[in-house]
């Protein structure tokens, strides 16, 4: 029946306003439902209702376009970004699983990571809230006055180990805090510098004693000896490590006042969560399941660091003796 016309577009904005399920309009219209749904995915997103005349303003503009890309040639190659998209991978972890994978449906087929990021802003432009950084001007945060808070035992991270800073060994964790929207609700986050592992727990407040009790959850969740030290900020919540120094003999160490890049690798995980518990989140109102979910999916993710193999995948190894410590 060829493409779908301005008019069927616009019988589809009304019917979907009304309420109606796909394979309904997709009759209506007397159209297959696979053809609605994918008019529906590919021309809305989360943030904003099904628009007819955004939808055959983009259609145009693709029609137009002789060059297609080749995510326009291969429905199956399409179809596995779009998923993994909406699974919260970034285009360079699902051009490097592509390679490193060989998926069977996709035997034959690669794609670079800017090729599916020229498919998103110049095709697909709804996958675009898909994306970690959905907003395309950077913001800039005026920066943290530095603590003078006296801290215990307190070691810099000048003076840790070169093996850790390299990390050319596995078992090194960072730890930092995610706030929720006006303090409601905390995450104690903790990521493995090597195999880029990630362990989450809920806050009920931000005392020194919840952060050792979230620590004591993160160390034996994992085998026996596999945390071999952890890298602190300056924060009050921190103030108790020595406990955990003491209970499991793990080494301790702490950034310099306001330098939050010396452990790069748990803000980065701090944007990752923010992806799916935005800033304006309270956060005291989330289920255990729901951290879980977004542990495991975190965890879930292929990583370039890793060849394109999972954090998960790189902890069975470990256990299984497979992968050197």
């Amino acid at each position: 029946m060829g493409r779908l016309t301005a008019y069927d577009r616009e019988r589809i904005e009304h019917w979907v306003r009304l309420g109606l399920g796909v394979r309904e309009i997709a009759r209506r219209v007397g159209r297959d439902h696979s053809v609605v749904s994918r008019e529906l995915d590919r021309n809305r997103s989360p943030h904003f209702a099904y628009e007819a005349s955004k939808a055959e303003y983009f259609s145009t503009r693709r029609a137009k376009k002789t060059n297609k890309r080749k995510l326009f040639k291969s429905a199956a190659l399409r179809d596995y970004v779009v998923g993994k998209l909406h699974l919260g991978w970034s285009p360079e972890q699902i051009a490097g699983r592509i390679k490193a994978e060989k998926p069977a449906e996709l035997v034959g087929l690669e794609v670079s990571y800017e090729a599916i990021y020229q498919f998103i802003y110049e095709e697909e432009p709804w996958l675009y809230h898909r994306l970690r950084r959905k907003k395309p001007v950077r913001r800039y945060q005026r920066a943290r006055q530095p603590q003078q808070l006296k801290i215990p035992e307190r070691i810099s991270i000048h003076a840790r180990p070169e093996l850790i800073n390299n990390r050319s060994q596995i078992g090194h964790f960072e730890s930092d805090t995610v706030v929720g929207r006006g303090h409601k609700g905390y995450l104690s986050v903790q990521y493995e510098r090597a195999i880029q592992l990630v362990r989450i727990s809920s806050l009920r407040g931000l005392k020194a004693e919840q952060t050792t009790e979230a620590l004591r959850q993160t160390v034996e969740s994992l085998p026996p000896g596999f945390v071999r030290s952890i890298t602190f900020d300056n924060g009050t919540e921190n103030t108790k490590h020595t406990k955990i120094k003491q209970e499991y003999n793990i080494p301790t160490y702490f950034c310099d006042p306001a330098a939050p890049y010396q452990k790069g690798g748990v803000e980065n995980v701090n944007g990752l969560i923010r992806q799916y518990f935005p800033k304006w989140r309270d956060l005291s109102s989330l289920t255990d399941q729901e951290i879980q979910k977004i542990q495991e999916r975190i965890n879930n993710r292929p990583r370039k660091k890793l060849n394109y193999q999972t954090p998960n995948e790189m902890l069975q190894q470990y256990q299984s003796g497979a992968l050197n410590s």
